[in-house]
Order: C-alpha cells, then sequence, then structure tokens
C-alpha cells in the first residue's frame, strides 16, 4: 500500500513540475517616422475667429475643423453645444454665438 501511495504521490508530482520554458528570440525594435500635419495654426479670420481660437483649439486642430463638411448655421448651433453639454468643453454661452457665426461662414450651407 505504501508503494501504490509513493507511486502515485509521484505520478502526481511529475504532473505539476512545469515543463522547461521555451525561450522565444527577442523581437526586433525598430523606429518608424510618421509625419504629423501642423496642429499649431490659428483659424484665419483675424478677430472673427478669436471666440473660436480662444474656445476650441484646446481640443481641435484647425485643419480637423476645416475639414468637416458644410453644415447649417443651426447644425453648427447643435454641434457646439453637443461639444458643451456632452463633452464638457469649458465654452462660456457668450462666445457661442461667435464660433457658430464663424463656422457658419466659413463651412456652412447657403
Amino acid at each position: 500500500m505504501r508503494n501504490v501511495i509513493i507511486a502515485l504521490g509521484t505520478s502526481f508530482a511529475a504532473l505539476l513540475t512545469p515543463a522547461s520554458p521555451q525561450v522565444q528570440p527577442a523581437s526586433a525594435i525598430t523606429s518608424t517616422n510618421v509625419e504629423l500635419p501642423p496642429g499649431d495654426a490659428l483659424f484665419p479670420g483675424g478677430a472673427s475667429a478669436d471666440a473660436i481660437n480662444n474656445n476650441c483649439l484646446a481640443c481641435h486642430s484647425t485643419d480637423m475643423v476645416l475639414n468637416q463638411p458644410a453644415l447649417s448655421r443651426s447644425a453648427w448651433d447643435s454641434e457646439v453645444h453637443k461639444m458643451i453639454k456632452a463633452y464638457r468643453a469649458p465654452i462660456d454661452e457668450g462666445d457661442v454665438p461667435a464660433i457658430v457665426d464663424y463656422l457658419a461662414s466659413t463651412k456652412g450651407t447657403n
């Protein structure tokens, strides 16, 4: 009986012993160059762009905004309010009309 217990114990010990790990070759590390678009440009338009420059550039680049499809004034108004309500953009309600005016004049449908 004792031999059976020793044999069973040895068998379980063999099952629980991890197999020798297989060594994987190290991956080669390579460098990649990525050309990003300039992100420090201001919206064109001088003083008429002050509100959008002061509020929207915190999260968006000018290229990103100016490459959006043309929308109606009411759609731009909805987009600006969505940024305030859904994404918590810290835009003063007093700046909203100037931002919407700018977007409607530059990326609006007539």
